[in-house]
């Protein structure tokens, strides 16, 4: 829009003009028309690009860039991650201190900044051991396992708190009893669910958690229903969290299914395709746990 005023002004005679090549002489636009156009474009601009983009930012903070710069379709980009580290070790330093009026914050609001500070610690755990050059023969070489104390033995400062990153999930994410914020961790590996290109928000939360538990029942990775073997395969996440998505399960309804059967068919149930839900309620399936893959999410020289 700019460049479309700066045109008329100059009546296109530079050769990059975007618009028609002007055919009416500058006196006839007199220098009134030409200075209400010019005025009507820095207005547009003041009011549409400059205006969106100060209104962007005063929603955004630096989280939302890194995980929009940084993450693809759940892979993140580690290596140019640890080359422009100051971003992700300023939000880390944001973290350490207990925000003001914490324990009056909302529920939801709470539960996102639990989430993300655990997404933005693995981030940068990640980096701080990149690239990673594991020796256990357990794992894959690069995996986030070969961390020494990953998730358990590495404790963070968050919310004026040291805890490891199993304990903010143990201790502060799952006393919320959503089942669903275990699927939005992050864990650094091909096989945990898709790690988001976007903070969760207090006024999203509900829409952005059941978005990950779709996008988890329709990844094959995670969730695969096949007919032919007459069985279910699951991310072995909800088996970790057993306890967790049972109790997803509401009364026993005569199916003899156990309680983590029949949470988990209530878990990704709404999200298959019909044929797939009347497999389900065949009740003829076996439940199994898809093997996990602990290969890191890098998307450094490619997808793994």
């Amino acid at each position: 829009m700019v460049r479309y005023y700066a045109c008329l002004v100059s009546e296109c005679q530079t050769a990059d003009c975007t618009v028609p090549r002007c055919t009416t002489p500058r006196r006839r636009f007199g220098w009134f028309g030409v200075s209400l156009l010019v005025l009507v474009g820095v207005w547009l601009v003041s009011e549409g690009r400059v205006g969106a983009a100060g209104r962007q930012g005063a929603q955004t903070t630096g989280f939302d860039r890194i995980l929009d710069q940084y993450v693809r379709d759940g892979f993140v980009y580690y290596a140019a991650l640890k080359i422009e580290r100051r971003a992700i070790d300023d939000v880390i330093a944001s973290l350490a201190a207990r925000p003001p009026a914490f324990d009056a914050w909302s529920e939801p609001r709470r539960l996102a900044y639990w989430i993300n500070g655990y997404n933005a610690l693995v981030l940068r755990s990640v980096i701080d051991a990149y690239p990673i050059r594991g020796t256990s023969t357990e794992f894959p070489p690069k995996s986030v396992m070969q961390i020494p104390g990953m998730f358990t033995g590495r404790t963070h400062g968050i919310a004026g708190e040291q805890l490891s990153l199993q304990a903010i999930e143990e201790e502060r994410i799952a006393p919320f009893d959503d089942p669903r914020a275990h699927l939005a961790l992050g864990r650094g590996a091909v096989g945990s669910p898709r790690l988001r290109s976007e903070p969760f928000r207090e006024h999203e939360l509900e829409a952005q958690l059941q978005a990950v538990v779709d996008d988890f029942a329709t990844t094959p990775r995670h969730v695969t229903v096949d007919r032919s073997a007459e069985q279910v395969l699951v991310n072995a996440l909800l088996g970790w969290q057993a306890e967790r998505f049972a109790g997803l399960a509401g009364a026993e309804s005569g199916t003899g299914r156990t309680a983590l059967e029949r949470g988990v068919v209530s878990l990704i149930g709404p999200a298959l395709f019909p044929s797939e839900r009347a497999f389900l309620a065949e009740n003829t399936f076996r439940l199994a746990y898809h093997e996990f893959d602990w290969r890191l999410n890098d998307l450094t020289g490619g997808r793994p």
